[in-house]
């Protein structure tokens, strides 16, 4: 890069990343900017993508500009921003193969698969872009001399448009795992501390959970397929019974406390809560207790 008669380079002067403090200092209704990395080791090539760009909108979101005119410096720069939605992407740079080895080093050194690259060229070839589109993790290839204002303007777009996909779904597989993650806490919590019973629609038992086969002096797998009997022997008393049966019915659900005893005849009383899992057609098909000690253990 030349020098100027003040000692610094046409690029300090000509051109600026964006301030990300400037940026975040805007008004209160502007949305965080969709970061685009441009990746060329000719400024002019900076200066005329931002300038084409420098209107340009998507999702309510401007664009903001990081600039990087060596591969080095491209990684650095991804390395310390994750939210880079696109890199427009030369391919000679420092050296001929300089985009194509950080292209590589984006999807497998950082691992970052949601950023779209788009390559950029100044020397054409069918045969070269071919080979680079099957053997490398990229989203789009144009000759410089090709790519048009325009087609800039619809190869930007379509990219932050795949781009904003892939965050969405990947933001809802993050929630999905922290749900799951919670659930099985508290699934944790639940095994360790509740008598947990599964029952078919017909009322033969599907699961029973460690603590109430330890409680009742039965195995699993010897309560699979019994009814309720196998657990509680003598028919349910009555009114119980029937408010049972009639909250099932009506409300899906009943609470209350039970007396029963263990296989070996010890008296155990429980606090209970079941509930009924219906159908489209409102039938029930599961049937879900779960129930903790009134009496000390």
């Amino acid at each position: 890069m030349p020098e100027n008669a003040d000692g610094g380079t046409d690029r300090d002067l000509i051109l600026q990343e964006d301030d990300p403090d400037d940026l975040f200092a805007a008004s209160a209704q502007d949305s965080v900017p969709w970061r685009i990395l441009i990746v060329d080791d000719d400024v002019d090539v900076h200066v005329v993508t931002k300038f084409a760009l420098s209107n340009t909108k998507f999702q309510g979101r401007r664009l903001s500009f990081l600039h990087a005119y060596t591969g080095q410096e491209a990684l650095a720069i991804m390395q310390e921003t994750p939210d880079i939605a696109l890199v427009l992407l030369d391919v000679i740079m420092e050296t001929p193969d300089a985009g194509l080895w950080l292209a590589r080093q984006i999807r497998e050194q950082l691992g970052n698969d949601m950023v779209r690259i788009v390559l950029r060229t100044g020397q054409p070839g069918q045969a070269l872009e071919h080979s680079i589109i099957v053997d490398y993790d990229i989203n789009d290839f144009w000759c410089k001399t090709d790519l048009t204002t325009r087609k800039l303007f619809t190869t930007v777009i379509s990219s932050l448009r795949a781009y904003a996909s892939l965050a969405a779904a990947s933001a809802q597989r993050q929630a999905l795992r922290n749900a799951l993650s919670r659930a099985q806490q508290l699934n944790a919590v639940v095994e360790q501390h509740a008598l947990v019973l599964t029952l078919d629609g017909a009322g033969r038992i599907t699961d029973a959970n460690p603590a109430l086969c330890r409680l009742a002096g039965w195995s699993r797998e010897a309560l699979l397929g019994r009814d309720l009997h196998a657990l509680h022997a003598a028919p349910f008393p009555e009114p119980l019974r029937t408010e049972l049966v009639q909250a099932l019915a009506r409300e899906g659900g009943w609470a209350g406390d039970i007396a029963t005893h263990t296989n070996a005849g010890a008296a155990v009383q429980l606090r209970c809560a079941a509930l009924a899992f219906r159908d489209a057609g409102g039938t029930p098909y599961q049937y879900v207790a779960v129930a903790t000690r009134l009496d000390p253990t």
